[in-house]
């Protein structure tokens, strides 16, 4: 667990952002994850903008 958002491209599914958000945090990726989707389901295309910005503008590990 960091107190430094990275993106974490090693385990990443995607861009790394939940992966990332997950070792930041210390929780399971898995439930980021879902947590990503819930979010894209209830905000639709801006949830999505903002994981393509965070996944482009974020330091990699």
């Amino acid at each position: 667990m960091t107190n430094r958002f990275l993106l974490n491209r090693q385990d990443a599914k995607v861009l790394g952002v939940a992966a990332g958000a997950a070792d930041m945090t210390g929780i399971d990726p898995l439930i980021i994850r879902l947590g990503f989707v819930a979010a894209t389901l209830i905000t639709g295309p801006i949830m999505i903008l903002f994981y393509l910005l965070v996944g482009w503008l974020a330091p990699q590990r």
